[in-house]
């Protein structure tokens, strides 16, 4: 006797739209600029104060913009109250949303903090916003305090780190998600799309060749790491090692779609390494927006193409992008958000001139009013 099973899929929206990617993809750029920037404001390395300006700039940026791509996310911004009065301990996401302010609050008044000497010394000039910089300032120049909000906001870092791969790694129900390279490669991708991001105002704002080798050197580092976590991932499933890898492999192997992003993803990766290597100079442009297409393709790879790989039935549901607000345009909208942030920071906050954080009273080179 001959039995047909016959599977039949609904219709559904899809669970986190083109507004997941947006966080994902920003507050993996700002945590892990914030990390780039330490070692000159925490360690007291000078020399690595020019990368640490724009990493630190990428980090506050980015990460005011990410929340508010999440709140969108949420379809009723309002709903985010709930994850504090209605918590769940078992849950990642409701432990991100204490993690997430925490870390942004705490970046922000670290940023404060190295900044403080540069807004007082233009406080102290005569021109009609000193008023502002004073304020600023709150009457002082002293910042040696900026040293424990760094650490602060360096554990904070870590958790939102922590949280943002967990969250998406215990979704059991789609292998795709639930391997434990996931959290690694988001961290190692947001180490790529950090770097692009800074090679990118490097051009723009400094156009200094040798911070731009030194930016490409870094990348073409954790590129690598990506490339070998790639590798690992695949030799893990093909090998049948572990089976939740071997079944993730299996869910999207069958299917041309996958093999094509998979080799634009493997190219854009390699070729991006080789320029940054080969050619560290006069590249950032292209490296810089190379690295920023990799780390926001990897996470629109992994969740809209993820959720369209069915839990049962066969084929794909369609992953595209659409041009609502909900997609396309809030995409634009929250890039546009982040443009306006750095122009913001760049022509009001005296950025160029951070140092390293002292104990004392520091005198910081003002710059003529005429260029706020």
């Amino acid at each position: 006797m001959m039995e047909i099973q016959e599977l039949v899929g609904a219709v559904h929206h899809v669970a986190w739209l083109p507004w997941a990617v947006q966080y994902f993809f920003l507050i993996a750029i700002s945590t892990t600029a914030f990390l780039l920037a330490l070692p000159a404001f925490l360690l007291g390395r000078e020399a690595a104060l020019p990368r640490a300006r724009l990493a630190l700039m990428t980090a506050v940026t980015t990460g005011i913009t990410a929340p508010i791509a999440l709140l969108a996310d949420l379809h009723q911004p309002g709903r985010f109250w709930e994850f504090f009065v209605y918590t769940n301990a078992s849950s990642w996401m409701a432990w991100g949303a204490w993690f997430v302010p925490a870390y942004v609050g705490l970046l922000v008044l670290f940023a404060w903090a190295v900044h403080r000497p540069a807004f007082h010394a233009c406080g102290q000039e005569d021109w009609r916003f000193a008023w502002i910089f004073r304020w600023l300032s709150l009457g002082g120049s002293a910042n040696g305090f900026a040293r424990p909000l760094g650490y602060a906001a360096l554990f904070a870092a870590i958790l939102v780190l922590s949280y943002t791969g967990a969250e998406v790694y215990v979704v059991k129900a789609r292998p795709l998600w639930n391997t434990p390279f996931l959290p690694w490669q988001f961290v190692a991708t947001g180490f790529v799309g950090a770097l692009g991001v800074m090679l990118v105002l490097e051009r723009v704002l400094s156009r200094d060749g040798g911070t731009e080798a030194q930016l490409n050197r870094r990348l073409a580092l954790w590129l690598g790491v990506v490339a070998v976590l790639g590798a690992a991932w695949y030799g893990v499933a093909l090998s049948g090692i572990s089976p939740r890898h071997t079944e993730a492999l299996a869910s999207v192997a069958g299917f041309p779609v996958w093999h094509v992003l998979a080799i634009w993803g493997a190219g854009t990766v390699a070729i991006t390494f080789l320029l940054a290597l080969l050619a560290p100079r006069n590249s950032g442009w292209v490296t810089g927006l190379l690295a920023i297409h990799a780390a926001w393709m990897f996470r629109w790879t992994v969740f809209m193409g993820g959720q369209a790989v069915p839990k049962v039935g066969s084929g794909l549901y369609d992953a595209l992008l659409p041009a609502g607000i909900a997609g396309l345009m809030g995409v634009i909208g929250t890039f546009g958000l982040w443009l306006f942030l750095v122009i913001a920071y760049t022509t009001f906050i005296p950025w160029s001139e951070a140092g390293v954080p002292t104990a004392g009273k520091t005198a910081a080179p003002s710059r003529p009013a005429s260029q706020f």
